[in-house]
Parts: C-alpha cells; sequence; structure tokens
C-alpha cells in the first residue's frame, strides 16, 4: 500500500463519490493538483470518464491508496538544436485494469432496422431525392439520449438524402476593460491556455478557479475554468451585477456599484417580447464591457470552446425574464455577423437556475426564427457541449416530426416531401436534417428509393414530448430586420 506522500500529480486510484442514486461508487481518478492546509492534505481530482464539471477537492479519505498508479518518468526528447523537448500533456502510463464501478460512456452506431418484416404502412407516397444506388451511411453519436423507442407499426413514410460533413469551428470573445473603480483589475490575466484542443490544455486551465457565483438572487457554483482576474479566484464569491454583469470583490461593492448602476435589462435592442420572455440583441463592438463580462460567466459553464479577445465580430441574444425589479438574464446564444460556415450559433448558455425548464430549446428555436427571418439555413458550430446535443437533437427531432406529422395525403396517393422542403421550411441544415432521421433510425431503403417510416410509438412519443413543451417562440413577436454585415461600415 502507497503511503500518502508518494501521491502526487498525475497520479491515478479510486475516489469514492456518490452516484446520482446517493450510492457509493469508487471510479477511476486523475490527481491533477495537491494543496496542504492546516497540515491537512487536499487533492484535486478529474473521474477518468466522467464530465470535467464534476471534478472536486476531495480529503485523502476518499482515496483508495492499494490501487494507485503512479505516472512513468519520460524520457526527455533531443530537439535538432540538441536542447531537451516538452513533455507530452499526458504521461504514458501502466494498462489500467478496470476494477472500478465507474460509468464508461457508450457509443453506438444508428442505422437502419431490417424492414424486411410485415408492416402496416398507411397508404402514403414519397419522393426520393438522388439515385437509389446512392448509399447513406449511418452515424455515430458518442452521447445518445433515448427520445423514442425504435419499434411498433409504421404509420407514414417520407423521402431522404445523404448530406456532407463540416468542419469544427470555436467562438472568440474579448475580456479587455472593465471599471476598476471597486480597486479590482482593470483586465483578467492573459495566461493559461484556452483553445478547445484538448492536446494543448494545461493544469490552470483544467482546474475551476472560481468557487460561486452571486448573480442576482441565486448563487452559481462554476464548473470549469474562466479567466477571471487571479486576485478574484482566491475570493469564497465573486459578486455579479445581475444587470451589466461587471464582477466585484464584496457585497458592499456591489452594493455601492448598484447605487450607480443604471442599467435594469441587457444594453442593445430588445427584438422580442411575449408575456416575462424577451430577448435584446447585443453588438460587441457597441457593447464591448457587457460582452466581455458575458462571455467570461458563460466559459464558467462551457468548457469546449475558445476564448479570444475580441468581441467586434460577433453578435450576442440574451434571454430575460421580467419582473417589477427588471430583466433578468436567463440564459444567451452568439453568432458571427458573417459566417461563411452558414452557422447561425457560435455559444449557447442556459444558466443552471434555469435548466430542465424548457428555456434551451426556446434559445435554439429563437436562434432558427432568426435564420428563417433572414432567408438562410443554419447550423450551430461544433463542437457542441453534451448538453447541447441532447438539446439540440430533441428539437431537431420535434421540429422534423411536426413537419413529417402534417402531412395530408392527396387523391388517395402517399404525401411527398424531399429533404430540401424540410430544411427549406425549418431553416434547419439539410446534414443536420439527415443525421436526425439516421438518429432516430427512420431511413429505410425500400423498392429502389429511401423512404422513412414513422412507427407508431415514434408517434405516441413525439406527441407526449410535445405536450411538455410549453414554451414556444412566436413570430409574430418578434421585431428584427437582418443587416448586411458584408459592408464593414456597419460595424
Amino acid at each position: 500500500m502507497a503511503d500518502l506522500m508518494e501521491v502526487i500529480e498525475g497520479c491515478r486510484l479510486p475516489v469514492l463519490r456518490k452516484n446520482q442514486d446517493n450510492e457509493d461508487e469508487w471510479p477511476l481518478a486523475e490527481i491533477l493538483s495537491v494543496k496542504e492546509s492546516n497540515g491537512r492534505k487536499s487533492f484535486y481530482v478529474h473521474y477518468i470518464d466522467f464530465n470535467k464539471r464534476l471534478d472536486e477537492w476531495v480529503n485523502s479519505d476518499r482515496l483508495d491508496l492499494k490501487k494507485i498508479q503512479f505516472p512513468k518518468k519520460e524520457a526527455r526528447t533531443p530537439t535538432k538544436n540538441g536542447l531537451p523537448g516538452s513533455k507530452p500533456s499526458s504521461p504514458e502510463r501502466e494498462p489500467e485494469q478496470n476494477t472500478t464501478g465507474g460509468v464508461e460512456s457508450e457509443i453506438r452506431s444508428v442505422g437502419c432496422p431490417q424492414y424486411y418484416q410485415k408492416r402496416k404502412v398507411d397508404a402514403v407516397s414519397l419522393v426520393s431525392q438522388g439515385s437509389p444506388t446512392t448509399p447513406i451511411s449511418s452515424s455515430s453519436e458518442s452521447s445518445q439520449a433515448s427520445l423514442y423507442p425504435q419499434n411498433g407499426a409504421a404509420r407514414r413514410v417520407v423521402a431522404a438524402q445523404p448530406g456532407r460533413k463540416r468542419k469544427a469551428n470555436c467562438l472568440g470573445t474579448d475580456e479587455d476593460s472593465q471599471d476598476s473603480s471597486d480597486g479590482i483589475p482593470s483586465a483578467p490575466r492573459m495566461t493559461g491556455s484556452l483553445v478547445s484542443d484538448r492536446s494543448h490544455d494545461d493544469i490552470i486551465t483544467r482546474m475551476k478557479n472560481i468557487e460561486c457565483i452571486e448573480l442576482g438572487r441565486h448563487r452559481l457554483k462554476p464548473w470549469y475554468f474562466s479567466p477571471y482576474p487571479q486576485e478574484l479566484t482566491t475570493l469564497p464569491v465573486l459578486y455579479l451585477c445581475e444587470f451589466c454583469l461587471k464582477y466585484v470583490k464584496s457585497l458592499r461593492c456591489l452594493q455601492r456599484h448598484l447605487t450607480k448602476c443604471n442599467l435594469r435589462h441587457p444594453p442593445g435592442n430588445e427584438i422580442y417580447r411575449k408575456g416575462t420572455i424577451s430577448f435584446f440583441e447585443i453588438d460587441g463592438r457597441k457593447n464591448k464591457n457587457y460582452s466581455q463580462n458575458l462571455c467570461l460567466l458563460a466559459k464558467c459553464f462551457l468548457d469546449h470552446k475558445t476564448l479570444y479577445y475580441d468581441t467586434d465580430p460577433f453578435l450576442f441574444y440574451v434571454m430575460t425574464e421580467y419582473d417589477s425589479k427588471g430583466f433578468h438574464i436567463v440564459g444567451y446564444f452568439s453568432k458571427e455577423k458573417e459566417s461563411t460556415e452558414d452557422y447561425n450559433v457560435a455559444c449557447i448558455l442556459t444558466l443552471p437556475p434555469y435548466q430542465r425548464r424548457g428555456y434551451g430549446k426556446l434559445l435554439i428555436e429563437f436562434s432558427y426564427e432568426l435564420s428563417k427571418v433572414e432567408g438562410k439555413t443554419g447550423t450551430p458550430e461544433k463542437p457542441l457541449s453534451d448538453l447541447g446535443l441532447l438539446s439540440y437533437r430533441s428539437y431537431w427531432s420535434q421540429t422534423i416530426l411536426e413537419i413529417l406529422m402534417s402531412l395530408k395525403s392527396e387523391n388517395g396517393e402517399r404525401p411527398q416531401i424531399t429533404i430540401n422542403e424540410i430544411s427549406e421550411m425549418t431553416s434547419i441544415k439539410k446534414e443536420d436534417v439527415i443525421s436526425t432521421l439516421q438518429y432516430l433510425n427512420l431511413i429505410n431503403y425500400y423498392k429502389g428509393q429511401y423512404i422513412l417510416t414513422l412507427s407508431e410509438d415514434i408517434v405516441e412519443g413525439h406527441e407526449k414530448a410535445m405536450l411538455k413543451r410549453v414554451l414556444r417562440i412566436d413570430p409574430k413577436c418578434l421585431h428584427f430586420t437582418p443587416k448586411d454585415w458584408s459592408k464593414r461600415g456597419k460595424w
């Protein structure tokens, strides 16, 4: 059994934690940092195959020292000039034995079911785009959600078409100006790797640096690293003005700021209001301070996007909830003013207190309503987070199924629709339409053409899901005029 003094950064060993059912489990974890306070050691651990938002500080009582794996010493690699090279981002280790009860991520391919069984099909006809001999490749997703059952008797059929792949991209944000009247630095520190490429991660950005954020009536526990000033990372609570998102170091500073802050809503133009829900359009060039502060807050809950230092090329759409005290931020999404890849969302986030209440889908639906007004099809920037992928898959599935189920047969013939028509009606990119149909396992090849088969179970699952979806965007309440950002004068 190893001694506690031998536990160093890079070691791997089982660590005790509670699962969702409040049961003890011992997943394998990596030690990222060690600190000592009042003679007791604490260890910052990352659970292998778990999301980084579960990383935490633990004491020695939760470590299983009997199964510790020490990192191997790396040989220094010579370079052309004979100087030693840098270390790899992750040292080699002994082969790991699966001795823990951790949850492993499941990856499976979504293909088409066997069609050669007897099916009860309504009289509906199809149009196929492309030759019948063109294969449609099945898609794989690392994060799957069983939204609808896959079996049951078929109801309707429609046509499908393959698409092309897209390359990934990331959001850039800017944080260079902040009012320093409350005795805090005028800009966040620029150190630390903040690119989304995991191979460039360093130990600083892998660890949460903010303990707690107070935003209005909510206290938020950050999930990930965010480059707030170094001086603020040692505070037990970081205070934010919920209207301008300015960060201060104490409650007294916040109270003093609130006597001077005239904002009761995000800056910019209110382009949508229905009931208590409003959307504000914010130009990253005209409202730099707010945009910078919004990106710093969002980075606490987004791990897969890059932070740069220029908000000028971006628009921010902030969703708020209104009460007698003002317009309180619920979530936001950003988009490029000019996107060569037809991206209609760069980053998207619903703040934790408002999650699982339908606001995520409302943000997504609003982004596509803007695309409809612009007369374009759009797609979110990749990579999507695990929660983002589930939200988009669910939205795409419900929107496309709404279209397919609304088709009416004419003259006793099967209704006909093409992938392009679905894309034009919803503003969802053609590739996303196809990947969603494959994800739902609806695409089949039958008698020389691609058809979509909706089972009774899928229809019932969709109808139940739509009953729960109370929040919807009303296009009549949207007051939005697209701008031609290709003219630099508009920036």
